[in-house]
């Protein structure tokens, strides 16, 4: 599966402790990433400064549903149930 260009779930569910530009400390999940900008893409992709974890997810249907809405909730859901 591609990711759908504007969704950006993956940039605002999940905590990240690694180091982003911008946010030294990571971030909280539910927190909007400062690399996410306002079309809902990420300002940073492909570019080294990248975090691994942001490089290392793939898109699925499983976690990413039909629409932008499902996979928020489902990122959401994972990462309370994993935290």
């Amino acid at each position: 599966m591609e990711c759908r260009l504007g969704c950006g779930a993956c940039c605002i569910a999940p905590s990240i402790n690694s180091p982003i530009p911008g946010m030294p400390n990571g971030k909280k999940a539910g927190e909007r990433c400062i690399q996410l900008d306002d079309d809902n893409l990420c300002k940073v992709f492909g570019l080294a400064e990248r975090p691994d974890l942001c490089d290392r997810f793939k898109a699925d249907p499983d976690v990413c549903g039909t629409t932008n809405q499902q996979a928020l909730d489902n990122l959401i859901h994972l990462e309370n149930i994993t935290s």
